[in-house]
């Protein structure tokens, strides 16, 4: 079968507008189905504009979305469905929102999909019945919705392919290259859907096959897609050791816990060590917050000694550090965000990102908020971080708006980028793009539409209370110039 696959770019100008990357998902699922004799093609739009006609003669359509690009990836899949392309949609938004998503396309894939996606593909060619299939939903011919049973996640990662970029259209463009390590999560932030869509067992693959491959294709720079590099501290070792052995002599970038380096006053200076050795020279860190309360709300396990530890451990070793922040808890204030904002600029972090909480589909966080009628829009394409989209707790919408808006700019002043603490081209240029998002987001014609309206609709709405008629879907028409799909996402 000539198989198609397409991965929509997020709207608007956001963090990752700089970024020539993608997710891994389809280029592994291309290189399945290229073992079993298919032919597949996979279009990013993030990399280049999507071939139609090269779509519409397909034997299948394959989309896959994230909550920010929904509306996108739905329009797609109806235009492939209405020109008589069987279409099939996978992806963390879809796997908790498959009735929405059969009203654009014909099978929705949940949670995993590697196996999911050749047996449905057997049974386009006839050869199996679609009630076997594990994980699917699509409507029966009564148009009733059938969700097959849950299929189980996957017991190990050494045994898949690693993912093709080669079938990616554009694929040379991807840089630093992506690698995907592991799956997994066993901590259990409220706003996050990882373990949600893959579950808190981790699954790795073997260092050794992560060294066979970074051998094989000899990359300029790297970067680990893993949520936690460290989620094993043991394997991540192992990896490191043998990543140093084998003088692989190019830097990569990861993500981890500031925990990993820091722990109760303690400092690894082992692992730091390995990690420089190794080649390690950029981490990102969800510290999420410096108040006490939000990190116990969010269930980050994490403190502020280590946080503060952690960030001077990893400055003296010389490897530069990128913040994640969440705002938006029911424990944040308007104080509490411009003290993380403050406690950013004067820790040392390289870089960072400000973004307000998204309540995405398949997290607990969501179901309080929906349960409490405190999201008041649908329109998938705002939940990218930084369109406030909920009410929080202790501010108005557009409080938080503002909060999240004011504190990339006072991390990211001209003193800071242009004249302060020399780094080497490479993290300059990082920093310089953080700038240029802060100082450029509001100014996009979209975004001061956006403004203006939260502005107003926080001045005359009232936030929902408990036990309340007056709920969340009778306050979403003040944000109806911002693209369709207020309440259902429309293609």
């Amino acid at each position: 079968m000539r198989i198609t696959f397409i991965e929509p770019a997020a709207p608007g100008f956001h963090v990752y507008s700089f970024v020539k990357q993608m997710r891994l998902g389809l280029p592994l699922l291309g290189a399945i189905l290229k073992q079993h004799g298919h032919e597949v093609k996979v279009y990013a739009e993030s990399l280049g504009e999507v071939d139609w006609d090269e779509v519409l003669s397909s034997d299948l359509v394959g989309v896959s979305t994230t909550t920010s690009t929904a509306v996108r990836a739905y329009r797609y899949a109806q235009r492939a469905r209405d020109a008589g392309v069987p279409v099939v949609m996978g992806g963390p938004h879809v796997t908790f929102m498959a009735r929405e998503a059969l009203d654009f396309c014909d099978y929705v894939i949940r949670n995993e999909g590697e196996d999911a996606i050749v047996e449905l593909v057997e049974f386009l060619e006839g050869k199996r019945a679609i009630s076997d299939i594990q994980g699917l939903s699509y409507r029966n011919p009564e148009g009733e919705q059938v969700d097959n049973p849950e299929r189980a996640l996957l017991g190990g990662l050494t045994d898949l392919p690693w993912p093709d970029l080669s079938l990616v259209v554009g694929g040379e463009k991807i840089h630093p290259t992506p690698i995907l390590s592991s799956r997994g999560c066993p901590f259990d932030c409220e706003f996050c859907s990882v373990v949600m869509m893959f579950g808190r067992r981790v699954r790795a693959v073997d260092p050794e096959e992560v060294v066979r491959e970074l051998k094989r294709i000899r990359p300029t720079k790297v970067f680990f897609y893993d949520d936690n590099f460290f989620i094993s501290k043991r394997r991540g070792r192992e990896l490191l050791a043998l990543m140093a052995k084998e003088k692989m002599n190019f830097p990569f970038f990861a993500q981890i816990r500031v925990d990993s380096v820091c722990k109760n006053g303690k400092v690894d200076q082992e692992l730091l060590d390995l990690m420089w050795e190794a080649g390690c020279r950029i981490v990102y860190l969800g510290l999420e917050s410096v108040n006490p309360e939000t990190l116990k709300e969010y269930h980050k396990e994490a403190s502020i000694d280590d946080i503060v530890g952690g960030l001077d451990a990893l400055h003296k070793r010389g490897i530069h550090t990128h913040g994640m922040f969440v705002f938006g808890a029911d424990s944040d204030t308007i104080e509490s965000l411009s003290m993380t904002a403050d406690f950013a600029s004067q820790n040392g972090l390289n870089s960072v990102q400000f973004l307000a909480l998204t309540p995405l589909p398949g997290t607990r966080q969501t179901d309080m908020l929906e349960r409490e009628g405190r999201v008041f829009t649908h329109n998938w394409s705002l939940y990218d971080g930084h369109h406030v989209v909920f009410w929080p707790k202790q501010m108005t919408p557009y409080d938080l708006q503002i909060a999240t808006l004011d504190a990339h700019k006072r991390f990211y002043t001209g003193r800071r980028v242009f004249t302060m603490h020399p780094n080497s081209p490479r993290y300059r240029k990082h920093q310089w793009q953080g700038y240029a998002l802060a100082h450029s987001w509001e100014h996009v014609p979209e975004n001061r539409a956006f403004l203006r309206e939260l502005k107003e609709y926080s001045s005359k709405q009232r936030p929902p209370v408990p036990d309340d008629p007056f709920k969340g879907s009778k306050q979403s028409s003040a944000l109806g110039a911002l693209g369709p799909g207020l309440e259902t996402p429309t293609a």
